[in-house]
């Protein structure tokens, strides 16, 4: 049934943001025409709500009240704070890619001696190249999602990464965006990842905040193409502003004999949802996806996967967890999709939320649908508070009740960070958790 809804004051302004923002956008013609037909997508839905099923627990009419302008492009004092930030956030043996309220930073980002095989471009250059094939791929996302198409519409820049057949990258590529800290804004991005035939990779995203940047918003979108014998290490971090609402998205194509792997950490913003889709087209791949929440005060963090199996003899693996403390919200949708030439399909997804107040909320929405006859999957949900009998093993042994707590909860999240291959990611990772268990005292 379609209905027919009355466009929110959020809404209304959001379309006055787009007018305002349309002449700075690069790509003109078919780019420009494009963009429109995005904004008119959006316009059709608006911002989602808890009458679309896939939002329903992320009432973005409710959690996004305000519409911020389209983010300058950052001066001097804007690259300056973000260097600071940069600097606080370091990972040794890897690659910057820095992007600055959305717009590419060169003087902050590692450009020297490219690996051979290995291309950079910037989107903001894609977009206003004659280049049909690369402005297909860049809006090759599902325009039927309202924020997508939002994205779509009004997006600045962001990297266009490209690693040819057969090369093996010596180290991880990291993409990092930085809020600089000038006025509220909106920081629209988008990238692409292109892994060729037998090559090999890892990609590191970062999500950041320069001191005394507070509200923003950040859109981001990521495509991600995995040829065939190939293998992608993916590691996501948002350690936004407690401020900031994060609205992401990513699209995911695996190729044949291909391996996945993925992690994600969310500690910052005060509304956060990612929204991935990963499509298997090649047989015998494997696909691995972990993930953590890491949420209290009022933040409201949702991670919804959709995993889709379309060909035989593929195994595809998800673990999130969730830690919710105060009047935090952690939401977890996974899907699981067996087309029916999925034959031999092994899939497993597990969920589980633990719960340090009476207040904390998690919804777990795990579902299966298959139309294949001869495979193997399963998915399970578990939500509960901490054991009180290991803590009163451990409060025995002279632990303060905060340090057996921590030490209970760092044990719970260990098994998704324990899926980082790169050591240096993997205690990133531990970094951003320890982070977060000692600011919460």
């Amino acid at each position: 049934m379609n209905v027919a809804l009355a466009k929110t004051d959020t809404g209304t302004a959001l379309g006055e943001a787009f007018a305002l923002a349309r002449p700075r956008l690069p790509g003109a013609g078919k780019v420009a025409d494009t963009r429109q037909q995005a904004f008119e997508s959006y316009e059709r839905i608006g911002l989602p709500h808890r009458r679309i099923e896939d939002w329903k627990y992320t009432d973005l009419r409710v959690l996004m009240r305000d519409v911020l302008p389209l983010a300058a492009a950052p001066d001097a004092a804007a690259l300056t704070r973000a260097a600071a930030a940069l600097k606080l956030h370091a990972i040794d043996g890897v690659r910057k890619l820095v992007l600055v309220d959305g717009v590419f930073a060169p003087k902050l980002s590692d450009l020297g001696k490219l690996d051979a095989g290995l291309s950079i471009r910037t989107s903001r250059d894609v977009l206003e190249a004659d280049d049909a094939s690369l402005h297909a791929q860049l809006f090759a996302l599902d325009a039927s999602n309202p924020m997508i198409a939002l994205n779509s519409a009004m997006m600045t820049d962001g990297v266009v990464i490209s690693v040819a057949d057969g090369t093996k990258l010596a180290k991880p590529v990291h993409v990092i965006h930085i809020a600089s800290g000038g006025l509220p804004a909106a920081i629209f991005t988008r990238s692409m990842f292109s892994l060729g035939n037998d090559a090999s990779a890892t990609l590191v995203e970062s999500y950041i905040a320069a001191d005394g940047a507070l509200n923003y918003q950040v859109h981001d979108s990521l495509v991600i193409r995995i040829g065939n014998g190939a293998r992608l290490d993916h590691v996501r971090l948002t350690e936004d502003s407690r401020e900031a609402i994060n609205i992401s998205s990513a699209a995911i194509t695996v190729g044949a004999n291909a391996n996945f792997n993925t992690f994600g950490m969310n500690t910052g913003t005060v509304v956060s949802r990612y929204q991935a889709v990963i499509d298997i087209v090649g047989e015998h791949s494997h696909v691995e996806t972990n993930g953590v929440n890491l949420l209290n005060g009022k933040q409201h963090a949702d991670t919804t996967l959709v995993m889709n199996h379309n060909v035989p003899d593929c195994i595809s693996r998800e673990v999130f967890r969730a830690v919710i403390d105060d009047r935090g919200h952690s939401v977890f949708q996974g899907r699981i999709n067996v087309r029916q030439p999925a034959q031999k399909t092994d899939a497993k997804m597990m969920t589980r939320a633990l719960l340090l107040s009476d207040e904390a909320e998690a919804d777990n929405k795990p579902e299966l649908e298959i139309f294949a006859d001869d495979v193997a999957c399963g998915h399970g949900a578990t939500t509960g508070a901490l054991d009180d009998s290991l803590l009163f093993y451990l409060r025995a042994r002279g632990l303060s009740e905060k340090e057996a707590q921590a030490l209970l909860i760092q044990a719970f999240v260990g098994e998704a960070i324990e899926s980082i291959v790169d050591d240096n990611l993997r205690e990133l990772a531990i970094s951003a958790a320890e982070r977060w268990l000692a600011a919460r005292g």
